[in-house]
């Protein structure tokens, strides 16, 4: 059975952490992504998304591409002002600032977890 994402906020579980985290999911959500922040407090998945860029992005962040089940494929630091290409099976794509992955275990073929989904922001 496939997951019906919607806006809003919740908690990521990493192999090393719980991380407070934001859901975007809708055109408007997703287009807007961390465009105008100075960083997050935890992570932000957007979903559904195989790539992203940084133009106009004021801080460079870790990119975590995601498949269907919420398994890493690829974890890469990207600067401000990049263009990051699509990945193939990538379904989601996790953004955190840079250097947080590591920290919380995001390498790739770990396997992520979303629970305590709730409409916030």
């Amino acid at each position: 059975m496939r997951r019906r994402w919607q806006d809003g906020e919740g908690t990521l579980r990493t192999p090393a952490a719980e991380v407070p985290l934001l859901i975007a999911a809708s055109y408007r959500a997703r287009t807007r992504g961390l465009l105008g922040r100075d960083g997050i407090r935890g992570a932000m998945l957007l979903t559904p998304a195989s790539s992203i860029h940084t133009a106009r992005m004021r801080f460079a962040i870790d990119v975590a591409y995601l498949d269907r089940r919420l398994r890493v494929l690829a974890v890469r630091t990207m600067p401000p002002g990049r263009i990051g290409l699509p990945r193939l099976r990538a379904h989601h794509v996790l953004e955190s600032e840079a250097g947080a992955m590591s920290t919380w275990g995001v390498v790739p073929g770990a396997v992520l977890e979303v629970v305590g989904v709730g409409r916030g922001r």
